[in-house]
């Protein structure tokens, strides 16, 4: 991963990165973003499963 935001910062900004800052720098995007990343892979489970459980509901013969 500290490749490729090396490689973005030189592609992207002409900028060059060094590990440390690379390293400092997905630290910070982990920190901020595992949450969101988290709590939306929940919510996406939670929908799936629920549509599923509708679809069973629907073939249930009276």
């Amino acid at each position: 991963m500290i490749l490729a935001i090396k490689t973005y910062f030189l592609k992207e900004r002409e900028e060059e990165l060094g590990d440390l800052g690379s390293s400092l720098l997905l630290d910070f995007i982990t920190d901020k973003l595992a949450m969101e990343f988290y709590n939306q892979g929940v919510y996406d489970s939670y929908k799936f499963l629920n549509d599923k459980t509708e679809d069973l509901l629907e073939i249930i013969k009276y």
